[in-house]
């Protein structure tokens, strides 16, 4: 009965969400005020109305109904509770509810956070919501019900895929719709300003904190989704450059454009053209990334689906808004021109050339994922776009770009002085080349190309911290004046702080990682001891233990440097009980200066058993620097501006027009 009443929840939802569209298209265009009013209390209902449908699934799989489909599919009555709930959007059509469950947060969100907006944009903004939302429930009502009952139930379930059991499932999942999906909004702003035919500097600001919201989900989902398979998979490695991986990292990109776009837009009244422009790309690499999971075009551990119908629903779908929204762009081009104007060396034209370069490189990553699928259908052979091919192509355009991200903040709006700027940063740029002398020279002579990747991690991190020295006038007399300056910081400026910082601590994480990185791979039998990078790891034994819904072979690894003993490791080579899969689970001690890794592989009948063991340097500067970007997100969208509202033109006094 819950079940169903789920599905009924759905239903009604979809049919709210064509009110809501109705509301909030046709009310504006009308000028009729009570049905341009009745969007927002739609979207709070859809919102409601998905909410319950998403409960009722959560309640099948926590009370193991395998009378639906999707439970007895999915599930398994010995899974630990935590996977059960998980397990609700380990699967297809459960993760498609959610995306719509998160599609109709964020339109629940602008109804009920969007006072400051202006009336006539947010129903327009609440009406194109409702047609994406329109799309996407149609999408789970007639191609992917989680609803769907099975008569007779089975005794029980299949069980979750193995590698999905881990609590990984539970937070990297949900972080990257809320940053992917999030970027329905932005193109929503985009669309219905463009369907009004008005944006300008107020409609920037409305678009920052949604923007901001999502790149910062975005940002710990790719990240979380990176360390969950750094330690589940046993290979020791964080980033394969696999197509899924990249189906969110492009968006990624793109919104990083965005914000940057947007700032320019909001404060010169510049790039009004641009900005809508990645708006709308954002989304549509969003709506990529949803395609290539779901259409079965994939072989990927990311893949959910494999029913063509699927996909061409949802390339159809992706084809239509995107299509749509691109036509709106091409009427209404005349009316994007902005009127700031501003000087090549600028802040404005260096934010220009960082956003040309972030978008080249969405682009190259975009070739690299769909040429292989472009080469397939077109019968002309099949091919592997591998690491060599994306660090070719995507590493010398970041470089710049970084380079950039130094200066830029020192720049003025509209003209500036780049000699000056530039000069301004020379002991910065002085202690960055020694920095990556210094690498050079400790590590490996061969490897110049990692230690100018440490050289731009410190530069930076320097000019960063320079910038922010700066602004607030740190090293003038007067501490108190000074405290007083702190204080009173924007806490948008500290946003941008924190997330340049951020990424300059992931720079030297990803950099050391990927150069140095010290592995040894054997048999070892117990008593045997095996040295990398200074530390000696000894295998003590290995057992075999039973888990609630596995059996593990579990390694015993002791490790020391030198005469002292540092730590235990426990690795895993699990066995499920329902599947007969088998997982890696690796044991993980993470230090200041890098990461203790060790695996267990099987037995060789022999008494020894094959082992993987890994130094990997700074790994962890890797994951906090993230979080410190993630952070940096949270802390900008604190700032007053975005509570109180965007600017509003002032009124042109009557008869000003005509004295004119």
């Amino acid at each position: 009965m819950i079940s169903e009443l789920g599905h009924f929840a759905l239903i009604m939802a979809m049919a709210v969400a064509f009110v809501q569209a109705f509301a909030g298209l046709v009310g504006p265009w009308r000028h009729n005020e009570g049905l341009a009013a009745m969007a927002a209390p739609a979207a709070l209902l859809q919102f409601a109305l998905v909410s319950l449908s998403f409960a009722a699934l959560t309640h099948a799989f926590v009370t193991s109904d395998f009378s639906v489909a999707n439970v007895a599919n999915n599930s398994h009555s010995l899974k630990p509770m935590l996977y059960k709930v998980s397990g609700v959007w380990g699967n297809h059509e459960g993760s498609m509810l959610m995306w719509a469950l998160i599609l109709a947060l964020y339109g629940g969100a602008v109804a009920f956070f969007g006072g400051n907006l202006r009336p006539s944009l947010k129903v327009r903004v609440l009406g194109v919501q409702a047609l994406i939302g329109i799309g996407i429930l149609a999408f789970i009502l007639f191609t992917s019900n989680p609803f769907e009952r099975l008569n007779p139930a089975p005794i029980d379930g299949a069980g979750l895929n193995p590698l999905l059991q881990d609590p990984g499932l539970a937070f990297h999942p949900p972080l990257l719709y809320l940053g992917y999906v999030g970027l329905s909004t932005t193109f929503s702003f985009a669309v219905a300003a463009l369907i009004e035919g008005r944006i300008d500097a107020a409609w920037a600001r409305w678009v920052r904190p949604w923007t901001l919201a999502a790149w910062g989900f975005l940002t710990g989902g790719i990240a979380l989704g990176s360390w969950w398979a750094y330690y589940e998979l046993g290979w020791g490695g964080w980033w394969f450059w696999d197509p899924v991986e990249n189906a969110s990292f492009m968006p990624w990109l793109a919104a990083t454009a965005l914000l940057h776009s947007a700032i320019v837009s909001e404060k010169r009244d510049a790039l009004k053209a641009w900005t809508v422009f990645l708006a709308i790309i954002a989304f549509a690499l969003s709506m990529l990334g949803t395609f290539l999971v779901r259409s079965g075009v994939l072989t990927s551990v990311h893949a959910f689906a494999s029913d063509p119908s699927r996909g061409v629903f949802i390339l159809a779908f992706l084809v239509i808004t995107v299509g749509a929204a691109f036509a709106l762009y091409a009427w209404r081009g005349p009316s994007l021109v902005g009127q700031g104007r501003f000087d090549p060396i600028s802040r404005e034209g260096g934010l220009v050339v960082n956003n040309f370069l972030l978008t080249v490189a969405a682009a190259s990553v975009l070739l690299g994922t769909l040429y292989p699928l472009f080469l397939d259908v077109l019968e002309l052979g099949k091919v592997s776009v591998g690491a060599p091919y994306f660090n070719s192509v995507f590493i010398p355009m970041m470089i710049p770009a970084i380079i950039l991200m130094g200066i830029a903040p020192l720049l003025q709006w509209k003209q500036s002085d780049g000699a000056k700027a530039v000069a301004r940063l020379k002991y910065v740029f002085l202690i960055a080349v020694l920095v990556g002398f210094g690498f050079w020279l400790l590590f490996d002579r061969a490897s110049a190309l990692a230690s100018f990747g440490m050289a731009l991690a410190a530069w930076l991190a320097l000019a960063t911290l320079y910038e922010f020295a700066s602004r607030v006038r740190l090293f003038e007399p007067g501490l108190a004046a000074t405290w007083r300056r702190i204080l009173r910081q924007p806490r948008a400026s500290w946003g941008m702080t924190l997330a340049h910082g951020g990424l300059a601590l992931a720079i030297a994480g990803m950099t050391a990682s990927s150069a140095w990185r010290s592995e040894s791979i054997q048999v070892m039998r117990p008593g045997e001891t095996v040295t990398v990078s200074g530390y000696e790891f000894t295998l003590k034994g290995a057992k075999t233990i039973q888990g609630p819904n596995y059996q593990a072979l579990t390694g015993a690894f002791q490790v020391k440097r030198g005469d002292g003993f540092l730590i235990d490791l426990f690795p895993e080579k699990r066995t499920y009980t329902v599947s007969r899969q088998p997982t890696t689970e690796a044991a993980i001690e993470p230090t200041f200066f890098g990461d203790l890794y060790a695996v267990i592989g099987d037995a060789d009948g022999k008494g020894g058993y094959i082992t993987r063991i890994y130094f990997n340097p700074l790994v962890p500067w890797m994951w906090a620097g993230a979080l410190i970007m993630m952070l940096g997100a949270g802390v900008s969208l604190t700032d007053r501006r975005y509570r109180i509202g965007a600017p509003s033109a002032r009124p042109v006094p009557k008869g000003a027009e005509a004295e004119a």
